[in-house]
């Protein structure tokens, strides 16, 4: 038998661990309620969290984060608060015997939530039951023009790469650009490229150059993953004519380019190919303006 912790047990774990004693109380008297089926202790629990459990930093160790791993491979909570994580244990300890029920009560959740409650729900949906049956709040959670809230489903969240059709994917993507953040905390970001993507971001590129704007050198990761015809030639102008965050992104992505002119391509600039292999580059460092 497996020794491995559900994402349920972690959260209780760690909630016992930092919250006042007379916060955790309060916890487990809400969460005895929605054990003997009192949908009143979730929805009252639900909404009371952040004044009971407080909003500190959940404090987790990397053991805890590798641990959140094994339960739920992609789940990575780092960056979570403690009255998130105390929301998410609520919803997970709600009944879940069929799927009509479960999502009714996740949905009266959503449509009463407010900032805060929504972006602890979205960090929640790879956690919850019924995985499928979540796709319209994950769809809406992309289209939401809060930042925090959109960041909870696309940033750290698998629930999108797994759940998400081609098109609203590559829309969560291209919004990240638009909006101004970053895309290497995208869970699946390489493996869901697509040349349809690529020909959007390539667009895109052309139409910020046109019109004197930046663009954010990451997107050159997601189009070498999955080059079209022009690709690998535009990636190539950009080492020549780019800033030094463009030209490491550039070199980064032709790196990893399954497309045999990349290597070329990367090989005609020896001191990119030198960088790279030296690890002077990362994707979290170009986010930041940084070669």
């Amino acid at each position: 038998m497996s020794n491995t912790l559900q994402p349920a047990q972690l959260l209780l774990k760690w909630v016992q661990r930092q919250a006042a004693p007379n916060a955790f109380d309060w916890l487990s008297e809400r969460l005895a309620l929605i054990g003997i089926g009192q949908t009143s202790g979730l929805f009252m629990g639900f909404g009371l969290a952040a004044r009971k459990m407080g909003k500190a930093d959940l404090e987790l160790t990397e053991a805890d984060l590798q641990a959140a791993e094994l339960a739920r491979p992609g789940w990575n909570p780092a960056g979570w608060t403690l009255d998130q994580a105390a929301r998410a244990l609520l919803v997970l300890t709600a009944p879940s015997p069929e799927p009509a029920a479960y999502v009714a009560i996740i949905d009266k959740l959503f449509v009463a939530a407010e900032m805060g409650e929504l972006i602890a729900l979205y960090q929640a949906l790879p956690l919850l039951p019924y995985p499928e049956q979540h796709r319209f709040r994950a769809a809406e959670g992309i289209r939401n023009n809060m930042q925090g809230v959109f960041c909870a489903v696309a940033h750290r969240n698998p629930y999108p790469a797994e759940q998400l059709d081609e098109g609203m994917w590559n829309q969560l993507v291209v919004k990240c650009l638009f909006v101004g953040v970053p895309l290497h905390p995208v869970v699946g970001l390489d493996r869901r490229a697509n040349p349809a993507l690529s020909h959007i971001l390539i667009d895109l590129v052309h139409e910020r150059r046109a019109a004197g704007r930046a663009v954010s050198p990451e997107l050159w990761r997601v189009v070498a993953q999955a080059p079209v015809s022009g690709a690998v030639e535009e990636m190539a102008q950009t080492t020549a004519r780019g800033t030094a965050a463009e030209q490491a992104a550039v070199a980064l992505a032709l790196a990893s380019c399954p497309d045999e002119a990349a290597s070329r391509a990367l090989q005609s600039r020896p001191d990119l190919v030198e960088q790279v292999t030296r690890g002077d580059f990362s994707w979290e460092k170009i986010s930041h303006g940084l070669a």
